[in-house]
């Protein structure tokens, strides 16, 4: 009965865990108004792996871009280079580049 314990308590641990991320690009919008995450304000989140976080760590929204613009995080899923990890239901950032959309002009 003490190994099934002590396996459970291993196992709880290793699923509550940070998950380190490094370096990777991933969607970023508002939680709210794009990924449909509850809450209570537009506030930024991420998606990795196919999973929503807000993010704590990175500048608010309007720092980047004006968040109700055309290509505001309201009104348009932008993606990001970002570092840090999973904890919980929240994504820590230690780094967040917003990356550059690319130049829309048609050649000639």
């Amino acid at each position: 009965m003490k190994n099934v314990i002590i396996v459970a308590v291993f196992f709880i641990t290793s699923m509550v865990s940070a998950q380190k991320i490094t370096n990777k690009v991933v969607d970023v919008a508002c939680g709210e108004c794009k990924f449909g995450m509850k809450g209570d304000a537009c506030e930024m989140a991420v998606k990795i792996d196919g999973k929503t976080y807000f993010v704590d760590g990175a500048k608010k929204m309007e720092a980047y871009v004006d968040p109700h613009a055309k290509d505001g995080f309201c009104n348009a899923v932008r993606q990001a280079t970002v570092s840090g990890e999973i904890v919980g239901n929240r994504f820590k950032a230690t780094s967040f580049a917003l990356v550059a959309e690319k130049s829309k002009v048609k050649a000639k």
